[in-house]
């Protein structure tokens, strides 16, 4: 219907008041206002939800960790951007950041100071937001050793720094943490954590709990023993590490660790699911994202898959790998625990993000964790107790019926059970997952998650196998293809409350970048085609959109610039898993590479191509 001009601009000015207000308010990251709810579409999609941690340190147009907060929640207060402006983005600026390859991972923004972190060879940039032309304070270029390059399995790919207490720290490919001084740029510590010679590398973006830095390794096809340790913030001094296979006291489980399920009960499960010495190269790596609850004293973790994918050689529920894990921060000690794909057939990493959120579920408020599974089920946890309270498919997948409540465990379609020498055929989702290391973000405002998922399928060969020290241990052959429908990526809003999908918006590949939402009610997401989206957080309506020069596979981020307006900064620049399977020029040389080059993504290569560029908007 048309709106004569009077009504039009009547509107015009409502919306424009009500951003004002929304945009001075200080809103918390946990007790959204009645205010801003009203003026960004009303009451919220799923009621009484509400961010699980307390707002993140600095100040609300900073973004000082990876995912926001401890919540991993990757919501942000600002509003100046609203689903009513959002169509009048535009580029404010970019940096190249003279690398290649995967941008994973998010800019931080610290003190009018914006850090970014490459890929291989892991150079960080300090950039002054302050001065026109946004020049650089300084430029580090870490010792980082060559061969970390022909080890890492899926790309050099770097997920990002945390700050805290004036400290920039992140992880190398080669296995190193290190420190720098956030205003110099001089390296203040650096401490070899991993070992390359095994297959080790580190690509995850460590987390900052206190005076601990948390790290954990990557490597999971390379027979790798996963692990999990602490560093203190100041000096780099390891505190603790904690194995996620073998005896109870290298997990270390003791009096404490009380999981919810019967199956996950008993003494040295880390040895005794796995046959002979296979937990000691059994993967359970932990290269993806942490989170944390200050009240309960507990980070979130998961672990990768078992090593290798032949599941014929490791029988048994091979724990503590597919998994789900809450430590005590300040002595790593297990908690609970909770497997979510037992004697994992089919690369189901369960490293994803653990989003924790307090919320009703089944008319009983909860503190609970959410987490969208590699094996394509949405999981809604009690994060206090390690409790399946839902878990619903959030992907076409056809490898479980479901999930039983009662045990926790997926009942498996044995039709789809992998063996050695038996072609299977049609497993949804593939070994890229329902959705991959691309994190989700939460709205207390909806009470919705926002979700970039793959849709993809595969046939799976399992092959013998030797180990090798600090070579591929795979095991199995499983060349992908498009799952159901005429789309191979979906970008969804999800309902954790109740289990169920409440708008998509299908791409024609995996949307394989994080998303991003704020309290405009505007949802930022990138694709592998290259286009970087502002959609409308209640409806799934695509605002605005503008073509970078790669794909995006890194986490948008916002914050406030020294001028008092609201940014929107994004990498882009293919890469990663994805990034290392499509065709063309793009294509990466890796003969252990257990998929057949180009049949993935085939048409991608048409759209894009290696890049590597931060891309900034504002209105």
């Amino acid at each position: 219907m048309t709106l004569n001009s009077k009504v039009a601009m009547r509107i015009a000015l409502l919306v424009a008041l009500s951003s004002a207000v929304v945009a001075c308010k200080q809103v918390g990251s946990n007790a959204d206002t009645s205010a801003a709810r009203n003026a960004q579409g009303g009451a919220p999609i799923v009621a009484d939800a509400r961010i699980g941690t307390p707002n993140p340190p600095g100040a609300e147009g900073e973004w000082t960790m990876p995912a926001r907060d401890y919540a991993s929640s990757r919501y942000s207060t600002l509003a100046q951007i609203t689903s009513a402006n959002a169509k009048n983005l535009k580029a404010a600026w970019t940096f190249s950041t003279g690398v290649l390859r995967g941008h994973e991972g998010q800019p931080l923004v610290i003190n009018k100071t914006m850090y970014v972190v490459t890929p291989y060879p892991n150079v960080a940039y300090a950039i002054d937001l302050t001065q026109p032309g946004y020049p650089l304070k300084w430029k580090y270029r870490p010792e980082n050793s060559q061969a970390a390059v022909g080890t890492a399995c899926c790309d050099v790919v770097n997920r990002g720094a945390a700050y805290s207490e004036g400290k920039l720290v992140y992880n190398l490919l080669d296995g190193h943490t290190v420190a720098v001084d956030a205003e110099s740029g001089k390296q203040l510590w650096r401490v070899q954590m991993a070992d390359l010679n095994r297959g080790e590398t580190i690509t995850m973006a460590p987390i900052i709990v206190k005076n601990r830095v948390i790290v954990g390794s990557s490597g999971g096809e390379m027979g790798v023993r996963g692990w999990i340790a602490a560093l203190d913030l100041a000096t780099g001094k390891e505190l603790w590490r904690a194995f996620n296979t073998g005896s109870d006291a290298d997990v270390k489980i003791g009096a404490r660790f009380k999981p919810f399920y019967a199956t996950e009960r008993g003494k040295d499960l880390g040895l005794t699911s796995w046959p002979g010495d296979a937990w000691k190269i059994g993967g359970g790596a932990v290269w993806g994202w942490l989170s944390y609850d200050p009240t309960l004293n507990l980070v979130y973790h998961g672990t990768s898959n078992p090593g290798p994918w032949n599941q014929d050689v490791r029988p048994g529920d091979n724990k503590w790998t597919c998994a789900i894990l809450a430590r005590d921060a300040d002595t790593g000690e297990l908690i609970w625990a909770f497997q979510v794909t037992p004697h994992d057939f089919w690369d189901y990493d369960a490293v994803n993000e653990n989003i924790l959120v307090d919320m009703p579920v089944k008319g009983q408020q909860r503190k609970a964790l959410v987490h969208f599974d590699r094996n394509g089920f949405a999981y809604t946890l009690d994060r206090v107790t390690g409790e399946v309270l839902l878990a619903q498919p959030f992907v076409p997948m056809n490898w479980a019926k479901y999930v039983n409540l009662q045990t926790g465990r997926p009942e498996i379609d044995t039709s789809k059970a992998t063996k050695q020498g038996k072609l299977v055929k049609n497993i949804c989702p593939s070994l890229e997952g329902g959705k991959n290391q691309q994190p989700a973000a939460f709205s207390p405002q909806t009470g919705l998650f926002y979700v970039p998922t793959n849709n993809l399928c595969m046939d799976f060969e399992s092959r013998p196998v030797t180990y090798i020290a600090g070579t591929p241990y795979i095991g199995a052959n499983a060349p992908e293809t498009g799952g159901p429908g005429n789309y191979k990526g979906e970008f969804i809003a999800w309902d954790a409350a109740n289990g169920r999908k409440v708008w998509g918006i299908r791409e024609p590949f995996p949307v394989w970048g994080g998303a991003l939402v704020t309290a405009g009610n505007v949802v930022f997401y990138g694709t592998l085609d290259g286009w970087f989206k502002a959609v409308n957080a209640r409806t799934g309506e695509v605002l605005w959109q503008f073509r970078v020069g790669s794909g995006v596979v890194g986490n948008p981020i916002t914050y406030t610039g020294p001028d008092g307006k609201q940014y929107v900064a994004v990498y882009s620049g293919i890469g990663g898993d994805m990034g290392l399977l499509i065709a063309g020029d793009v294509a990466a040389n890796l003969p252990f590479d257990v998929r057949e080059r180009g049949t993935t993504l085939p048409d991608l290569a048409k759209y894009t191509s290696w890049g590597g560029m931060l891309f900034v908007f504002a209105l």
